[in-house]
């Protein structure tokens, strides 16, 4: 090839490099620049409807602090570059322009979506961190110092998040610190009932506690048989609900719902460490009870801001809930307990042996098959009588809306699972003698039974024979307290319990 044709061709291919290194700086520096514009605050608040996303961020610490130091939207909700940094922006951008686009920003839960559950989807550990490199500065307080040791301690399974949620987003309602005030507004304007109802014969009644305002309802159960567990070809059925054995049960009351807020609250404030009532002596009331010491104030809002009153009392340990029940009895004069699992399971039953005590197959009910994911399923019946998933809003509801069972009981399947007397075992039924009169399950174990669904939980999960145990463990994981609080769980919201009362001597029945 002739040199001049050759530096002709080199000359070519220079240029055509020199151009396309040209194009691809400039593709590059395009690129980085819309990096940065689309990881503005303002460019994420042009897509993001939140109703109070700005308002929320401006007020909290992350923008509002004495360091005068904003950080920005992408700082919480994007990890750090370096650690994924693009391919997150490339989702949640992707995720974000297809709900704003498509769906109806009206219909979406904005308080569930500010959950910690919703949260932790969108809020990097990793971010925190980065920012937050000491975690014992010398302004820390002894609790913060308890509660960031046992953090440094546990890694793994927290997120910084389980306790600090609302720096990013301030909420007005939300407390990080001891509720000394929790429970202490009281109702005004209520007969003070000064003694409890008189009960002599098998007969629902309402109960009322004696120096406050609150009665509720007891539900005379029949004694009677039944078969205790699920059928081997039920949908959903977990092993521990079999083999199925048939037991008697002995008459008894129960809770019409579940106990609630103004219930537990009486007890808070007769028993509770800070809310004993004095005579002007300086001596304790002689309403309140000798030897019964209630809950210590509880770390934040136990209520999670969904209302007290007749909504369940929620986040109580089983400790707790025993103690409640020891007090109940001792200022009522009878017998009050949690149930045991075959008085919960028959009572919620009420003479059924189907999965649910009405109409209702749980795969009609599920979302988790393709035919009801596509054409829905025909929820009217189990919206009727359980507050579930689907249509609990992400939280606990009031008893009024809900249809009582046959034997008159109110939310026995939903809103929130029941603390059971039995210590919890996998193999319970294969142990159960058959014809059994009220068992009581193991004489001993490391957890008890929790019964019945919650405002979480599947229609799978809210049969009649589903079984679950508490967790005591994992339920006191971020408490920041040290030692960890017996009263109050820090990490479950979706359980309560349920009082029954004996038929004994004390209620009318002299045999």
């Amino acid at each position: 090839m002739p040199k001049r044709l050759q530096k002709f061709f080199q000359k070519r291919i220079l240029l055509v490099l020199f151009i396309g290194f040209a194009f691809g700086i400039i593709v590059l520096i395009g690129f980085n620049k819309s990096v940065e514009y689309t990881s503005t605050n303002e460019f994420c608040e042009s897509c993001h409807v939140h109703p109070h996303v700005t308002e929320s961020w401006k007020l909290s610490t992350h923008h509002d602090n004495r360091g005068g130091i904003h950080v920005s939207c992408v700082d919480c909700h994007l990890p750090p570059k370096g650690e994924g940094y693009l391919i997150e922006k490339i989702k949640t951008g992707t995720r974000d322009a297809y709900g704003y686009l498509f769906k109806d920003h009206e219909s979406f839960n904005w308080e569930a979506k500010s959950s910690k559950e919703h949260a932790q989807h969108f809020v990097y550990k990793a971010s925190c961190v980065k920012c937050h490199v000491n975690l014992f500065p010398l302004t820390l307080n002894p609790e913060g110092q308890d509660a960031h040791l046992y953090y440094s301690q546990h890694e793994d399974e927290l997120r910084c998040i389980n306790c600090h949620l609302h720096v990013g987003h301030y909420d007005p309602n939300a407390k990080h610190e001891s509720n000394v005030g929790f429970g202490k507004d009281g109702q005004v304007n209520k007969e003070i009932y000064q003694e409890p109802t008189l009960v002599d014969a098998l007969e629902t009644f309402e109960e009322k506690v004696p120096n406050s305002t609150v009665s509720f309802k007891m539900v005379a159960i029949p004694g009677g048989t039944f078969t205790i567990g699920s059928a081997p070809d039920e949908a959903f059925r977990e092993e521990d609900e079999g083999p199925q054995k048939q037991v008697e049960v002995s008459p008894f009351f129960m809770g019409e719902v579940e106990v609630s807020w103004n219930e537990f609250l009486a007890f808070y404030g007769q028993t509770g460490a800070e809310g004993r009532s004095t005579d002007t002596e300086g001596s304790r009331s002689e309403m309140e009870v000798d030897a019964i010491t209630g809950p210590t104030p509880p770390y934040g809002q136990p209520d999670q801001n969904w209302g007290l009153g007749t909504r369940p009392a929620i986040t109580m340990s089983y400790h707790a809930a025993e103690t409640y029940c020891r007090w109940l009895s001792k200022v009522t004069g009878k017998t009050y307990r949690l149930p045991t699992e075959a008085e919960w399971e028959y009572a919620c039953r009420a003479g059924t042996q189907t999965p649910y005590f009405f109409e209702g197959n749980p795969k009609d009910f599920s979302e988790k098959g393709l035919w009801n994911k596509i054409f829905g399923a025909d929820t009217t019946n189990i919206y009727s009588y359980v507050v579930y998933e689907a249509n609990s809003m992400d939280k606990t509801q009031t008893p009024d809306g809900a249809r009582p069972n046959p034997f008159g009981l109110k939310n026995m399947l939903g809103n929130v699972a029941e603390f059971c007397l039995d210590w919890y075992a996998e193999d319970a039924y294969q142990k159960l003698t058959v014809g059994a009169k009220d068992p009581k399950g193991p004489i001993s174990g490391e957890e008890h039974v929790v019964r019945g669904g919650s405002f979480k939980s599947s229609p799978g999960d809210v049969r009649s024979a589903a079984r679950d145990f508490t967790k005591s463990e994992a339920w006191l994981k971020t408490d920041p307290q040290m030692p960890k609080s017996i009263w109050w769980y820090s990490d479950v919201n979706t359980v309560g319990f349920r009082v029954v009362c004996e038929f004994d001597k004390n209620t009318g029945n002299r045999n």
